[in-house]
């Protein structure tokens, strides 16, 4: 019993090492992180409904954990394969375009959910 407990407090001490490093080293991680405080302030403002803020959290977190495994991709495609190499490059592309397509659906999902607090 003691050796579980052991181990998963590496994982979380692990887990929130990468949290450290991906904050100090991707900026736009920290992009992220501004946009997702500038959406709890708003819904702060709006005095939203406690239902209105389960699908922003959800969008919050997709988006910032899909930034974090970007970030995972590139460093491992880069320590694997450090030259330059075209299906590194597209692996690359596709993981970016993975943020970029959350991000988007999280820019509607805040249109779609601060729309009646605008119109009020």
């Amino acid at each position: 019993m003691m050796a579980q407990l052991q181990r998963r407090y590496r994982a979380w001490v692990a887990a929130l090492a990468g949290l450290k490093t991906v904050t100090q080293r991707e900026a736009h991680f920290r992009i992220h992180i501004c946009a997702a405080l500038a959406v709890v302030v708003v819904g702060w403002w709006f005095d939203i409904q406690r239902t209105d803020w389960v699908p922003l959290v959800l969008c919050m977190a997709l988006v910032m954990s899909l930034e974090a495994m970007n970030a995972a991709v590139e460093a491992l495609a880069d320590a694997l394969h450090p030259e330059h190499h075209p299906l590194i490059g597209k692996a690359k592309d596709m993981a970016a375009a993975a943020v970029l397509i959350a991000a988007l659906c999280s820019v509607v999902v805040a249109v779609v959910v601060f729309w009646p607090y605008w119109r009020v």
